[in-house]
This record gives structure tokens, C-alpha cells and sequence, in this order.
């Protein structure tokens, strides 16, 4: 999957840019060769190869057609992990079908995006959504938004259908809850040093259930891809 800014109207189309340069000199793409395009917004084009140069890649287009938003609509508040676990976290989540990220500033988060850092670090998440997302030929691309506090998650977990909140000593597991076959689910995913009290009262007030998946404790960075993987079996799989 190649994804492109605007998937044009016209029989044949362009790849350009790092995606052009990608399917020329790593790919090594042919004339003849199938190919799939998208927008990244649904919108996705059954392609064959005419040429690949300096230019980029030039295919012309054999069939058009719209994927719809998956429903329920799957959010992940991500707590920020330490290093390089950030875009694991999103690589995983978004090939397990994630559709919003939330960067969630937890109080026991260990890494801090400041003032002149959040740009870069919500941009590098983003990236990592891109990229998992053309490895994974998901026709969406997740939205991964701004930074929240926990007053903005709780405004969240407050509008959504569903909100869920992983926590090592809750009681319920996941798997006794209802999931929604229509609407929102969110899922909170903590940092390294776990959800304070205060955390785990707003959203409980908020209307989200603390649970639990399993016996064993999951790092930050696959814990929110395990509860989706849950999610999608009873939902988008089944």
C-alpha cells in the first residue's frame, strides 16, 4: 500500500516523494506490476505500474473503490512510554486497528513532552501510524491528536460508548463487559509506574471501567495492542 495526499480523479497517477522514491530504489517496482494506493481516508485504487524513474512511480488506475470507518470506532489514550516505546506502541496499536491515538500526560509518566517538545513528539507518533499503517494496508490511517491531561481524557471517556481503563488490580476482567457493536470504545493504557488513585477516581467518574486482561502484567507499550486485539474478537472479527 502506497499512501498518497490526494488520490486524484484521473487514470493514471503519480507516486512521488519518499513513497515514489521508496517503491523505485527499495521496492524496485516494474512496469506490470499490481500495486494499491490510497489516501489514507478510505479511499483506495487497484493500480498497474506504467514506469518508475526519477520522476516516481507512475501507475494507472484499474479499479477505485471507498472502504468504510470501521465500526465501533477503537480510541487508545496512550500514556507516554519511555524512549523508542512510544512509536511501538503505535505501530502495534495500529496494525491491531486502533483508529484515534490520544498521547495522554500521565502523572507517573517518566518521559515529559515539554513546551518545545510536543510538536516533535506528537509528529513522531504520527509517522510511526503512517508507516504501520502502509505495512498493514489499512485503507485509514489512525488519527493520533494533540497531547491531553486527564481533565481532557476524562471529557473523552465521558463521550464515548464504551470507556475502559487497564489496571493490574481490578477485579473485572475485560472479557465480562458488553463491548458495543456500534459507537466509541476508548481504552486507557497507563505508563511504567501505573495509574495514581486520583487518576483512576476521575475516570471511574467519568463513566470509564477499570479491568483487568489476564494474570500477567503487560508493558505500556503492548498492553493497549493486547486489549485491542481483545476488542476487535469480539467486535470487527467475530
Amino acid at each position: 500500500m502506497f499512501i498518497v495526499a490526494d488520490l486524484a480523479e484521473s487514470d493514471e497517477l503519480l507516486v512521488d516523494g519518499g513513497e515514489g522514491r521508496h517503491a523505485v530504489e527499495v521496492l524496485r517496482l516494474t512496469p506490470g506490476e499490481r500495486v494499491r494506493i490510497g489516501d489514507g481516508r478510505g479511499a483506495v485504487a487497484d493500480s498497474e505500474v506504467v514506469s518508475a524513474g526519477a520522476d516516481g512511480l507512475r501507475v494507472a488506475v484499474l479499479n477505485r473503490f471507498e472502504v468504510p470507518e470501521p465500526d465501533p470506532e477503537f480510541v487508545l489514550v496512550q500514556a507516554l512510554p519511555k524512549g523508542d516505546r512510544g512509536p511501538l506502541a503505535i505501530e502495534l496499536a495500529t496494525e491491531l486497528g486502533v483508529d484515534r491515538i490520544v498521547p495522554w500526560a500521565a502523572s507517573r509518566c517518566v518521559t515529559r513532552w515539554r513546551d518545545d517538545r510536543v510538536a516533535k513528539g506528537v509528529a513522531k507518533w504520527r509517522a510511526a501510524a503512517h508507516a504501520a499503517s502502509k505495512q498493514s494496508r489499512r485503507p485509514h490511517v489512525p488519527e493520533v491528536t494533540e497531547l491531553m491531561t486527564t481533565r481532557e481524557v476524562c471529557g473523552l471517556l465521558g463521550d464515548a460508548d464504551l470507556g475502559l481503563v487497564l489496571h493490574e488490580q481490578a477485579r473485572r476482567p475485560l472479557a465480562e463487559l458488553q463491548v458495543p457493536r456500534s459507537g466509541t470504545v476508548a481504552v486507557v493504557v497507563g505508563p511504567e509506574g501505573g495509574l495514581t488513585d486520583g487518576e483512576v477516581v476521575a475516570f471511574r467518574a467519568a463513566g470509564a471501567n477499570a479491568v483487568r486482561l489476564g494474570a500477567e502484567v503487560l508493558r505500556t507499550s503492548t498492553a493497549g495492542a493486547a486489549a485491542l486485539a481483545a476488542l476487535s474478537a469480539r467486535t470487527r472479527w467475530a
